[in-house]
């Protein structure tokens, strides 16, 4: 190192920094964070941050606020995906967020293609695609969030070979992206986006990029319920899961069930009002599934070790 060169951020420093990100970008996932023993909160902060920022690059938000569409999105894929593999090659990129991935991906263990899957969904979104079918759906939602749930099993010492408590994983991120598009139809809209399918808009009859319309308002709310009901399926399975995780672990995995999982049963519940106003889950709603979920944790050996169900859509093996 040279005599200018800049110091090298500390491993501190960067989890000082994904702590920020954190509290930021989602109150509901920090929320749930504080519930991890100290070396996998700090590491589900590290992988947070590095999720959080690619999505903010591609989509020019800031820690998730303000979607706008943007004129090179491709552009920003390909600069996402640079940086992460530098990262993931253990090279120090002077960007916080992606010096995060380099240390939790170093200390976990962490595949390059499960970071590349959430990559390839930030694809998606810039090509514009939109999903035809229901599998083309879940395709999607692997992409942006159940790829985030494997990561995030494999932070709380999940091995890599366990494929069974990863589909569990998976299954989380699968509920939490199905509760997130019911919520945010009208958001995506403005952007300029539509993640229901094809085939469920011709279903109900609701014309191409007609959806928000004060007509279809009563059909739209069948499509949101559907996306409820799909999304509290995953989240049964995905509690199953929580069985191969530490107790602290499983806490934390339960309270962020619960907390999201509100989420889609508010959308539901509001029905054609769910759009007025962005459903959130109070201080006071996240302090009560806290609780819950810390006696569920106690108990989730309990569980019956059901088989996951056939029907569910399942996560593309490599």
């Amino acid at each position: 190192m040279s005599a200018h060169a800049a110091p090298l951020p500390s491993r501190d420093a960067i989890v000082a920094a994904a702590e920020e990100s954190i509290a930021r970008g989602s109150k509901s996932f920090g929320a749930a964070s504080r519930l991890f023993d100290p070396e996998t909160r700090e590491r589900a902060w590290l992988l947070y941050a590095w999720c959080r920022r690619c999505d903010d690059i591609v989509d020019g938000q800031d820690h998730g606020h303000g979607m706008r569409r943007v004129a090179d999105a491709e552009a920003r894929v390909a600069e996402v995906r640079r940086l992460t593999d530098r990262a993931l090659d253990g090279e120090v990129i002077g960007d916080p967020a992606f010096d995060a991935l380099r240390i939790v991906a170093a200390e976990v263990g962490l595949p390059r293609r499960l970071a590349h899957d959430l990559i390839d969904g930030f694809q998606l979104d810039a090509e514009e695609w939109r999903p035809r079918s229901e599998a083309d759906l879940y395709r999607y939602c692997y992409h942006v969030a159940g790829a985030v749930g494997c990561m995030m099993a494999l932070v709380m010492g999940v091995s890599p070979d366990d494929e069974a408590t990863l589909d569990r994983a998976c299954d989380l991120g699968l509920a939490f992206q199905l509760a997130n598009i019911a919520r945010d139809v009208e958001e995506d809209d403005r952007a300029g986006r539509c993640y229901l399918p094809d085939e469920w808009l011709a279903e109900m009859d609701i014309p191409p990029g007609q959806h928000m319309k004060p007509p279809f308002r009563d059909r739209l709310v069948v499509l949101a319920r559907r996306l409820a009901t799909r999304a509290e399926a995953h989240e049964a399975s995905a509690r199953v899961g929580t069985k191969a995780l530490s107790r602290r672990s499983a806490w934390a995995v339960l309270a962020a069930a619960g907390i999201y999982g509100d989420i889609a049963r508010k959308v539901a519940r509001r029905g054609p009002a769910a759009w007025d106003h962005r459903v959130t889950t109070s201080k006071w709603e996240k302090l009560a599934w806290i609780a819950r979920s810390w006696l569920a944790a106690r108990g989730r050996m309990a569980i019956p070790d059901t088989p996951r169900p056939s029907e569910l859509w399942t996560r593309p093996r490599r």
